[in-house]
């Protein structure tokens, strides 16, 4: 992976895009722990002297202390190790008053990247409903983010997008519908939800491109590390596995190294698909483990064969 030139001025995510080179990317979700919060840290820190991620992604921690500790974790691993951060924002329980105060404590220490998603139902809700004074889609918090006098033209904003359509949308039109809307919204670029069939994340973008979407779009892989969890979080997204991948996940599911073996396994496979095939980057869904990521990383790097790495 190519050194990036992110030990300079806080830059826009999407500007990453612009360069001409596969963008690599880690996402992480706030500790729960000050000691968590330290590991983490450390992670980051050796994933940055060994692979020069040029952006790390940090979930959004809707309760108080984690929230803070997710906010925390951000702004080092912005200043003090100088990579640039894409810190998430959700709409959940929030007025817009509230997010606008957690975007300048953002900002105020440098930064200067959201993520803008809507967020899940909140807690024991079995369907979205927004905060009174809060907003009903991302499109929604993405416009008012970029309307602010004092930051509108300067922060840079991304958003989420679906190859195998949003699991609320009726239809492949109705999701391209809202998919397009974040663009004009203001969303720079869009980072897919997870999927394991490389050929439904090309396939949203022949729509997407043919319906007016410009933005980059990059892909997100997430390694399967057991076979529970991606069943439960693919059931959450509405992403399929194909039935290769779990006939072999199936006869081993009992068995964690395997599962990990073959969850690592196709994920190399399909990073070094997506980035021969043409993909902005790769954006890494490492549910904190960032082990299985590294040796995906290695994977890629013995793989590719025409993709600069």
């Amino acid at each position: 992976m190519t050194p990036s030139d992110s030990s300079t001025s806080p830059m826009k995510i999407a500007d990453l895009y612009g360069q001409g080179r596969p963008v690599f990317s880690f996402e992480f979700f706030p500790p729960k722990t000050d000691q968590a919060a330290e590991d983490l840290y450390e992670a980051v820190a050796e994933l940055k002297e060994r692979y020069h991620p040029d952006f790390i992604s940090v979930t959004y921690g809707a309760g108080g202390s984690t929230r803070e500790r997710g906010i925390s974790v951000a702004e080092r691993i912005q200043n003090d190790l100088e990579l640039n951060v894409l810190a998430h924002l959700t709409c959940t329980d929030h007025s817009a008053a509230e997010l606008d105060r957690v975007v300048d404590v953002l900002v105020g220490n440098g930064v200067n990247n959201i993520l803008a998603l809507r967020g899940d139902a909140p807690e024991g809700s079995p369907t979205f409903a927004p905060h009174p004074e809060g907003f009903s889609h991302a499109t929604d918090l993405m416009a008012h983010l970029r309307t602010r006098d004092d930051i509108g033209a300067t922060i840079g904003i991304g958003g989420a997008c679906y190859p195998e359509n949003h699991p609320e949308s009726k239809d492949r039109a109705d999701d391209m519908k809202w998919t397009l809307a974040k663009q004009e919204a203001g969303a720079e670029f869009l980072i897919s939800q997870l999927f394991f069939d490389n050929d439904d994340y090309f396939a949203s973008i022949e729509r997407g491109r043919e319906a007016g979407l410009s933005i980059p779009i990059v892909p997100g892989i997430m390694p399967i590390t057991s076979v529970s969890q991606v069943e439960r979080f693919t059931k959450l997204c509405g992403a399929k596995i194909p039935d290769e991948l779990m006939n072999r996940l199936d006869k081993r599911r009992d068995q964690p190294g395997r599962v990990m073996a073959i969850g690592i396994e196709w994920a190399i496979d399909q990073c070094v698909d997506l980035l021969e095939r043409g993909a902005p980057g790769i954006h890494f869904y490492t549910l904190n483990k960032s082990e299985a990521t590294r040796t995906i990383l290695a994977g890629i790097h013995a793989g590719l064969r025409t993709a600069e790495f």
